[in-house]
């Protein structure tokens, strides 16, 4: 059996898991949460629950501790950004801005981790990337770039930034393979939590509404049906994987948003988005039944994760 097949399983599951995840983030926003208060709320809470398991495991991940730093601010930055950009633009540009992260993991992977980008997985990269750039700009591909530009509005800026931060999340998740999971997956919670509190010190909206029993169950609820368990596939995946298949495999997230999206929201999907989701669908099958053959002997790919397997 392949080693790598469970962990791209688990990924699948996750990308399908945070590709739904737009749906409770706008219920909160409907009824009146803002994006940093609901990450404030919801991983910065999980977070801190966490914190017991994260001092346990010191001794572990001490001498790792400028790379779990680095995990907490990009994985904070990441999820913060994520979630307040959903809150305030549209669902499937969000999505789309987003998931350009795989083209910096594989780039990320080939810069430093040495793996290598064979014809299989440019094939896969380029399908998925084709795809992305067909559902962002869909009839504008042929405007300016200063137009494209400038259409962007913030929520677009904040998620191609959160995209940005997820791919170097991934990549410093990977380097820390003698870091426990549950200390990557607690840092990753404190990080959102810290983000989201400097938002709201420096102004940005942190409305919440009327404390009441559906609220806090439904945060409840999010928090640890979703993101958690959510954050913990993830961080099994990637840590097994190479950058650039893990990556891929999560642009099924992008395809499971855009058409939730538009089933529960009513917005059928326009030529474009269609064509665009099917180029992704296609380059995420192909980097996720392939084989191993793009990590070089001796690489993290080659030995995901060996460190923390014999620990």
């Amino acid at each position: 059996m392949n080693p790598q097949l469970l962990p791209a399983l688990v990924l699948l599951f996750s990308a399908f898991l945070w590709g739904l995840a737009w749906w409770p983030i706008r219920l909160f926003a409907e009824a009146g949460l803002s994006g940093p208060a609901l990450s404030l709320a919801s991983y910065g809470g999980i977070g801190v629950l966490g914190l017991p398991w994260l001092l346990a495991q010191r001794a572990r991940w001490w001498p790792h501790a400028r790379v779990l730093m680095l995990l907490l601010l990009l994985g904070g930055l990441a999820n913060a950004g994520f979630v307040y950009a959903l809150m305030n633009g549209s669902v499937v540009r969000v999505m789309l801005l987003f998931y350009l992260s795989p083209v910096w993991s594989v780039l990320g992977g080939a810069v430093f981790f040495g793996e290598r980008i064979d014809a299989r997985r440019a094939v896969a990269l380029l399908l998925a990337v084709g795809g992305a750039g067909v559902l962002i700009a869909g009839p504008a591909l042929l405007a300016p770039a200063a137009t494209l530009a400038a259409a962007m509005s913030l929520s677009d800026w904040v998620a191609l930034g959160a995209g940005l931060a997820f791919a170097g999340g991934n990549l410093a998740t990977r380097h820390a393979a003698g870091v426990p999971e549950a200390s990557k997956t607690v840092a990753i919670f404190l990080g959102c939590g810290l983000v989201s509190a400097a938002m709201i010190g420096v102004g940005v909206r942190g409305d919440v509404p009327a404390w009441s029993a559906p609220v806090v169950g439904g945060l409840a609820a999010f928090a640890l049906l979703w993101l958690l368990v959510g954050t913990a596939t993830t961080v099994y995946g990637v840590t097994r994987l190479e950058s650039g298949r893990a990556g891929i495999i999560s642009i099924v997230e992008l395809l499971t948003s855009t058409v939730s999206a538009a089933w529960l929201l009513g917005t059928p999907l326009s030529a474009p988005e269609w064509i665009g989701a099917l180029l992704i669908g296609v380059g995420a099958c192909i980097e996720a039944v392939g084989d191993r053959r793009g990590a070089p002997n001796g690489s993290p790919g080659a030995c995901p994760d060996c460190t923390e397997s014999r620990q």
